[in-house]
Protein backbone atom coordinates (compact mmCIF):
# COMPACT_ATOMS: atom_id res chain seq x y z
CA UNK A 1 0.00 0.00 0.00
CA UNK A 2 2.89 2.59 0.84
CA UNK A 3 4.69 1.24 -2.55
CA UNK A 4 1.56 2.44 -4.19
CA UNK A 5 0.89 5.78 -2.66
CA UNK A 6 4.50 6.44 -3.41
CA UNK A 7 3.99 5.07 -7.26
CA UNK A 8 7.17 2.24 -6.64
CA UNK A 9 7.23 -0.30 -8.46
CA UNK A 10 6.80 -3.82 -6.61
CA UNK A 11 7.85 -6.72 -7.87
CA UNK A 12 7.39 -10.05 -5.68
CA UNK A 13 8.39 -13.84 -6.15
CA UNK A 14 8.80 -16.96 -5.32
CA UNK A 15 6.46 -16.81 -2.22
CA UNK A 16 2.82 -16.31 -2.78
CA UNK A 17 1.06 -13.02 -1.69
CA UNK A 18 -2.38 -13.73 -1.64
CA UNK A 19 -4.44 -17.21 -0.39
CA UNK A 20 -6.53 -19.09 -2.49
CA UNK A 21 -9.76 -17.46 -3.03
CA UNK A 22 -8.21 -13.86 -1.71
CA UNK A 23 -6.69 -13.65 -5.61
CA UNK A 24 -6.42 -10.16 -6.73
CA UNK A 25 -6.28 -8.36 -3.10
CA UNK A 26 -2.81 -7.87 -3.56
CA UNK A 27 -2.27 -7.89 -7.42
CA UNK A 28 -5.64 -6.15 -8.55
CA UNK A 29 -5.00 -3.00 -6.51
CA UNK A 30 -2.13 -1.91 -8.06
CA UNK A 31 -1.04 -1.16 -11.87
CA UNK A 32 2.84 -1.58 -11.12
CA UNK A 33 3.30 -4.39 -9.02
CA UNK A 34 3.65 -7.85 -10.33
CA UNK A 35 4.07 -11.77 -8.90
CA UNK A 36 6.81 -14.17 -10.56
CA UNK A 37 6.22 -17.54 -9.09
CA UNK A 38 6.51 -21.30 -10.56
CA UNK A 39 3.62 -22.87 -11.65
CA UNK A 40 1.90 -24.25 -8.43
CA UNK A 41 -0.14 -27.01 -10.33
CA UNK A 42 2.72 -27.96 -12.12
CA UNK A 43 5.10 -29.42 -9.47
CA UNK A 44 2.65 -31.66 -7.64
CA UNK A 45 1.42 -32.86 -11.14
CA UNK A 46 5.79 -33.79 -12.03
CA UNK A 47 6.37 -35.11 -8.24
CA UNK A 48 3.39 -37.72 -8.61
CA UNK A 49 4.16 -39.13 -12.24
CA UNK A 50 7.95 -39.30 -10.99
CA UNK A 51 7.01 -40.87 -7.34
CA UNK A 52 4.32 -43.25 -9.61
CA UNK A 53 7.39 -44.18 -12.16
CA UNK A 54 9.41 -44.98 -9.02
CA UNK A 55 7.27 -47.05 -7.00
CA UNK A 56 5.70 -49.37 -10.28
CA UNK A 57 9.39 -49.80 -11.06
CA UNK A 58 9.95 -50.47 -7.61
CA UNK A 59 6.95 -52.17 -6.44
CA UNK A 60 8.60 -55.10 -4.45
CA UNK A 61 11.58 -53.15 -3.36
CA UNK A 62 9.82 -50.59 -1.88
CA UNK A 63 6.27 -52.89 0.07
CA UNK A 64 8.40 -53.99 2.80
CA UNK A 65 5.74 -55.41 4.32
CA UNK A 66 5.09 -57.24 1.52
CA UNK A 67 1.39 -56.61 1.69
CA UNK A 68 1.06 -55.50 -1.99
CA UNK A 69 0.33 -51.75 -0.38
CA UNK A 70 2.40 -49.23 -0.55
CA UNK A 71 2.44 -46.92 2.70
CA UNK A 72 2.94 -43.65 2.21
CA UNK A 73 3.57 -40.18 4.90
CA UNK A 74 2.47 -36.73 2.86
CA UNK A 75 4.45 -33.54 4.47
CA UNK A 76 2.06 -30.07 3.49
CA UNK A 77 3.98 -26.78 4.25
CA UNK A 78 1.99 -24.15 5.34
CA UNK A 79 -1.85 -24.70 5.55
CA UNK A 80 -3.37 -21.99 2.75
CA UNK A 81 -0.33 -21.56 0.69
CA UNK A 82 -1.85 -22.31 -2.67
CA UNK A 83 1.77 -24.22 -3.90
CA UNK A 84 1.20 -26.50 -0.83
CA UNK A 85 -2.51 -26.95 -1.66
CA UNK A 86 -2.18 -27.76 -4.96
CA UNK A 87 1.09 -30.42 -4.33
CA UNK A 88 -0.99 -32.01 -1.48
CA UNK A 89 -3.74 -32.66 -4.43
CA UNK A 90 -1.87 -33.81 -7.43
CA UNK A 91 0.96 -36.01 -6.23
CA UNK A 92 -0.78 -38.76 -4.43
CA UNK A 93 -3.62 -38.35 -7.76
CA UNK A 94 -1.07 -38.51 -10.40
CA UNK A 95 1.13 -41.02 -8.76
CA UNK A 96 -1.47 -43.70 -8.30
CA UNK A 97 -2.84 -42.90 -11.59
CA UNK A 98 0.21 -44.34 -13.12
CA UNK A 99 0.02 -47.02 -10.62
CA UNK A 100 -3.65 -48.05 -11.84
CA UNK A 101 -2.08 -48.08 -15.43
CA UNK A 102 0.15 -50.64 -14.23
CA UNK A 103 -1.97 -52.29 -12.19
CA UNK A 104 -0.82 -51.81 -9.13
CA UNK A 105 -2.63 -50.59 -5.71
CA UNK A 106 -3.09 -47.21 -4.88
CA UNK A 107 -0.75 -45.43 -2.05
CA UNK A 108 -2.40 -45.69 0.87
CA UNK A 109 -1.93 -42.81 3.62
CA UNK A 110 -0.28 -44.67 6.96
CA UNK A 111 -2.49 -43.30 9.28
CA UNK A 112 -6.08 -44.16 8.90
CA UNK A 113 -7.55 -41.72 11.76
CA UNK A 114 -5.71 -38.17 9.66
CA UNK A 115 -8.62 -37.60 7.25
CA UNK A 116 -6.43 -34.48 6.14
CA UNK A 117 -3.91 -37.10 5.03
CA UNK A 118 -0.85 -34.73 5.34
CA UNK A 119 0.88 -33.66 8.52
CA UNK A 120 1.38 -29.83 8.75
CA UNK A 121 3.58 -27.56 10.93
CA UNK A 122 1.51 -25.74 12.91
CA UNK A 123 4.20 -23.09 13.25
CA UNK A 124 2.97 -22.04 9.15
CA UNK A 125 5.93 -22.77 7.99
CA UNK A 126 8.02 -25.22 5.70
CA UNK A 127 10.31 -26.63 8.27
CA UNK A 128 13.05 -28.72 7.79
CA UNK A 129 12.84 -29.21 12.26
CA UNK A 130 9.00 -30.02 11.91
CA UNK A 131 9.00 -32.55 9.70
CA UNK A 132 12.08 -34.28 11.41
CA UNK A 133 9.92 -34.49 14.35
CA UNK A 134 6.77 -35.75 13.05
CA UNK A 135 8.63 -38.04 11.25
CA UNK A 136 10.68 -39.60 14.44
CA UNK A 137 7.40 -39.65 16.02
CA UNK A 138 6.04 -41.85 13.40
CA UNK A 139 9.14 -43.89 13.39
CA UNK A 140 8.23 -44.79 17.42
CA UNK A 141 4.66 -45.91 16.28
CA UNK A 142 4.95 -47.27 12.53
CA UNK A 143 7.77 -49.92 12.61
CA UNK A 144 8.99 -52.59 10.34
CA UNK A 145 9.17 -55.10 12.91
CA UNK A 146 5.23 -54.83 13.54
CA UNK A 147 4.46 -54.90 9.96
CA UNK A 148 3.47 -51.52 9.34
CA UNK A 149 5.88 -49.19 8.59
CA UNK A 150 6.08 -45.89 6.33
CA UNK A 151 7.16 -47.16 3.02
CA UNK A 152 7.11 -44.23 1.36
CA UNK A 153 7.54 -40.34 2.06
CA UNK A 154 6.31 -37.34 0.17
CA UNK A 155 6.83 -33.66 0.93
CA UNK A 156 5.75 -30.68 0.08
CA UNK A 157 9.88 -29.08 -0.55
CA UNK A 158 13.04 -30.27 -0.24
CA UNK A 159 13.55 -28.69 2.87
CA UNK A 160 10.82 -31.29 4.85
CA UNK A 161 12.47 -33.68 2.69
CA UNK A 162 15.75 -33.62 4.09
CA UNK A 163 14.00 -33.34 7.93
CA UNK A 164 12.46 -36.20 7.35
CA UNK A 165 15.39 -38.60 6.21
CA UNK A 166 17.54 -37.25 9.54
CA UNK A 167 15.08 -38.92 11.05
CA UNK A 168 15.06 -42.16 8.79
CA UNK A 169 18.36 -42.12 9.94
CA UNK A 170 18.35 -42.20 13.20
CA UNK A 171 16.62 -45.52 13.04
CA UNK A 172 19.25 -46.84 10.21
CA UNK A 173 17.35 -46.05 6.95
CA UNK A 174 18.56 -43.94 4.25
CA UNK A 175 22.39 -43.93 5.04
CA UNK A 176 25.10 -45.12 2.70
CA UNK A 177 25.64 -48.42 4.92
CA UNK A 178 21.83 -49.58 5.36
CA UNK A 179 19.53 -52.30 4.06
CA UNK A 180 16.85 -50.34 3.45
CA UNK A 181 16.16 -47.28 2.18
CA UNK A 182 12.83 -45.05 2.65
CA UNK A 183 12.12 -43.43 -0.78
CA UNK A 184 11.79 -39.94 -0.22
CA UNK A 185 10.25 -36.75 -2.48
CA UNK A 186 10.50 -33.45 -2.31
CA UNK A 187 10.25 -29.90 -4.85
CA UNK A 188 12.48 -27.51 -5.39
CA UNK A 189 15.71 -29.23 -6.72
CA UNK A 190 17.77 -27.21 -4.07
CA UNK A 191 21.40 -28.34 -3.94
CA UNK A 192 21.60 -30.39 -0.66
CA UNK A 193 18.95 -32.58 -1.99
CA UNK A 194 20.30 -32.66 -5.33
CA UNK A 195 23.73 -34.64 -3.01
CA UNK A 196 21.49 -36.29 -1.18
CA UNK A 197 20.33 -38.16 -4.23
CA UNK A 198 23.42 -38.68 -5.85
CA UNK A 199 24.17 -40.27 -2.67
CA UNK A 200 21.15 -42.24 -2.96
CA UNK A 201 19.59 -41.31 0.11
CA UNK A 202 16.80 -38.84 -1.07
CA UNK A 203 15.23 -40.45 -4.03
CA UNK A 204 13.70 -37.81 -6.11
CA UNK A 205 12.50 -34.05 -6.58
CA UNK A 206 11.33 -31.52 -9.04
CA UNK A 207 13.72 -28.82 -9.77
CA UNK A 208 12.54 -25.44 -9.79
CA UNK A 209 14.09 -23.18 -13.06
CA UNK A 210 15.68 -20.11 -10.67
CA UNK A 211 17.36 -19.27 -14.11
CA UNK A 212 14.01 -18.29 -15.67
CA UNK A 213 12.57 -16.98 -12.88
CA UNK A 214 15.53 -14.20 -12.15
CA UNK A 215 15.31 -13.70 -16.00
CA UNK A 216 11.86 -12.74 -15.46
CA UNK A 217 12.23 -10.52 -12.93
CA UNK A 218 15.04 -8.66 -14.69
CA UNK A 219 12.78 -8.63 -17.69
CA UNK A 220 10.43 -6.64 -15.12
CA UNK A 221 12.71 -4.78 -13.33
CA UNK A 222 14.37 -3.78 -17.09
CA UNK A 223 10.84 -2.60 -18.21
CA UNK A 224 10.43 0.21 -15.32
CA UNK A 225 14.20 1.21 -16.00
CA UNK A 226 13.44 2.23 -19.77
CA UNK A 227 9.85 3.81 -18.34
CA UNK A 228 7.70 0.55 -20.02
CA UNK A 229 4.65 -1.57 -18.81
CA UNK A 230 5.85 -3.30 -15.91
CA UNK A 231 4.57 -6.42 -17.83
CA UNK A 232 5.41 -5.61 -21.57
CA UNK A 233 7.03 -8.30 -22.99
CA UNK A 234 5.67 -10.89 -21.01
CA UNK A 235 3.01 -12.26 -23.44
CA UNK A 236 4.45 -15.51 -24.00
CA UNK A 237 4.32 -16.20 -20.42
CA UNK A 238 1.65 -18.35 -18.69
CA UNK A 239 -0.73 -15.86 -16.48
CA UNK A 240 -3.52 -16.77 -14.08
CA UNK A 241 -6.24 -16.06 -16.66
CA UNK A 242 -8.64 -17.83 -14.34
CA UNK A 243 -8.60 -14.60 -12.17
CA UNK A 244 -8.12 -12.31 -14.40
CA UNK A 245 -4.41 -11.32 -13.10
CA UNK A 246 -1.70 -10.42 -16.46
CA UNK A 247 0.45 -9.44 -13.67
CA UNK A 248 0.52 -13.05 -12.00
CA UNK A 249 3.39 -15.01 -14.24
CA UNK A 250 4.01 -18.52 -14.12
CA UNK A 251 7.62 -20.30 -14.70
CA UNK A 252 7.66 -23.39 -15.70
CA UNK A 253 9.43 -26.11 -13.50
CA UNK A 254 12.40 -27.48 -15.21
CA UNK A 255 13.33 -31.14 -14.66
CA UNK A 256 12.65 -34.14 -12.05
CA UNK A 257 15.75 -35.28 -10.99
CA UNK A 258 15.75 -39.43 -9.43
CA UNK A 259 18.06 -41.71 -8.01
CA UNK A 260 17.57 -43.48 -11.14
CA UNK A 261 18.56 -40.45 -13.19
CA UNK A 262 21.62 -40.39 -11.21
CA UNK A 263 22.41 -44.05 -11.57
CA UNK A 264 22.23 -43.34 -15.68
Amino acid sequence: DMAAQAEIPVIFFNRAVESGGGEGAVLGGYENVAFVISDPAEAGHLQGQMIGRYVADHYDEVDLNDDDVITYAMFKGEAENQDAVLRTASAVEDANQVLAEEERQELVYFDPDNSDRYQLDLNGAWSAKAAEEYMRTNLQLYTEADGNMIELIICNNDDMAEGCIRALQEKGYNTADSQVRIPVFGVDGIDNSLALIEEGLMTGTVKQDTGAIAACIALLAGNVHNGLELTAGTESYKKDTEHGLDNLIYIPYGDTVTVQDEEE
